[in-house]
């Protein structure tokens, strides 16, 4: 566990010290599960050049890069599915069942790319084969994420919420940090053509050692309390009827949230290598440091909003994005790799708390019988809106206008439409959970 997820645990039993051993078991087995989940999903994103020349083969390596990039994507577009099958599960049977589900379910097919034969092997099958297994791993994440910040949140005391349910996101960190590293050493190890031709399984096959660590600690959760005694209806559909403007300005809110996070910290990757031209191993210490950077900034918006509000720190750092997202990708075109590490962390230090409140202020926008529902719908629904498309966008702006500030653009309208959005919530920080 990282220092920050420790100083999360402690906050937790400062709070409640009767229930300190409970909390720290919640905080541990909420940063593990999504530590594999985001491990495993982000590591596609890491390799997505060397998947598409071996899953789409073309004379064209941006279009088999766009390829690559598109069944990335789908991963994405099952995530809304997932958040609705897992949220059902989670209001409707229990929080802990939905999460021991969503590990399980994200070791099968993770495992199973890291074996999957190529196109040069089976042919077309191979894509096909690859695309599936890239939906059950979006099922898996959709049903994680807003299941785990449920999970959290509904065992934190009302001063400390955003700080403990930011264990969720320090997980996903953790997870995405962890991958970065993988692709980092394997691409320090061996050769471009070693990485092409088996090295980019090897982070796969990993994250079979991460999910029997998931499952071994979850099997020891808690269910806070019981589900809906007489169920009246799907909560799905209640949340929709009763609560669309909630679930629609939740979307606006997290659009930064998507297209920032898969732009600078997983899209990156590929858009220093291919577009500026780094070296991948150059472009992976980057993109590692900045993620370890993320560790610290994404529990410090967290904190901030426990003290001055959800709605302050949002609409700040969504102001700040729509300012300097610009410059800072100017910045990164420098040839000096020191200034384009600087402009990663800037855009880290940027995003980082806006990523920090979005966990508190989804669970505390809705009521308990159909919280993981609602909030793993508006989730979801935003990032497959948003996130998975943003790389592949991204790609496809470049070719077609020709200008390598395409990513900035992306930014700079998402950071607009969440400003906009995060103006309209009403201030939850310290009330009790509806």
């Amino acid at each position: 566990m990282s220092s920050t997820a420790e100083a999360a645990a402690k906050a937790a039993a400062q709070a409640a010290p009767g229930d300190s051993r409970r909390l720290r078991r919640v905080v541990a087995a909420t940063i593990a599960g999504n530590v594999l989940e985001w491990y495993d999903f982000a590591v596609y994103g890491y390799f997505a050049a060397a998947i598409g020349r071996q899953f789409f083969p073309g004379s064209d390596p941006t279009v088999s890069l766009i390829a690559a990039l598109g069944v990335f994507a789908a991963g994405f577009l099952a995530r809304p599915l997932g958040g609705i099958l897992f949220g059902h599960v989670a209001d409707r049977i229990g929080r802990r069942q939905a999460l021991i589900a969503s590990v399980a379910l994200m070791v099968v097919p993770t495992v199973l790319i890291g074996l999957l034969p190529t196109y040069a092997q089976i042919g077309a099958a191979a894509p096909v084969l690859l695309l599936l297994l890239r939906i059950l791993q979006g099922l898996s994440v959709g049903g994680e994420y807003a299941t785990s910040m449920v999970y959290a949140a509904e065992q934190a005391p009302a001063h400390r919420r955003a700080l403990i349910t930011s264990a969720t996101g320090l997980g996903a960190i953790g997870g995405m940090l962890l991958g970065s590293g993988v692709g980092a050493v394997v691409s320090a190890i061996l050769l471009s053509e070693g990485v092409d031709a088996w090295g980019w399984r090897v982070p796969f096959l990993l994250g079979i050692l991460l999910g029997a660590a998931g499952l071994l600690l979850r099997r020891g959760l808690e269910e806070p309390h019981a589900p809906a005694a007489a169920p009246q209806g799907s909560p799905l559909l209640t949340a929709v009827r009763a609560h669309w403007p909630d679930l629609l300005r939740l979307v606006g809110v997290i659009c930064l949230s998507g297209a920032g996070f898969y732009l600078i910290f997983v899209y990156s990757v590929t858009y220093m290598n291919v577009v500026l031209h780094d070296s991948m191993r150059a472009a992976f210490d980057i993109n590692t440091a900045s993620i370890a950077l993320l560790l610290l900034a994404y529990p410090f918006g967290a904190w901030l909003s426990d003290r001055i509000g959800r709605r302050p720190v949002l609409m700040l750092f969504a102001a700040a994005m729509l300012l300097l997202a610009w410059p800072l990708y100017r910045l990164m075109h420098s040839a000096d790799p020191w200034a384009v590490l600087a402009a990663q962390c800037g855009l880290t230090l940027l995003l980082g708390p806006f990523l920090g409140v979005i966990p508190v202020v989804l669970v505390e926008a809705f009521p308990r019988d159909l919280r993981c529902s609602a909030a793993g719908l508006a989730y979801n629904l935003a990032m497959a809106l948003f996130g998975g498309m943003a790389p592949a966008a991204a790609t496809w702006l470049i070719a077609r206008t020709a200008d390598d500030m395409m990513p900035a653009v992306l930014l700079i309208g998402a950071a607009a439409v969440s400003l906009v959005a995060a103006a309209t919530l009403r201030e939850t920080a310290g009330r009790p959970l509806r």
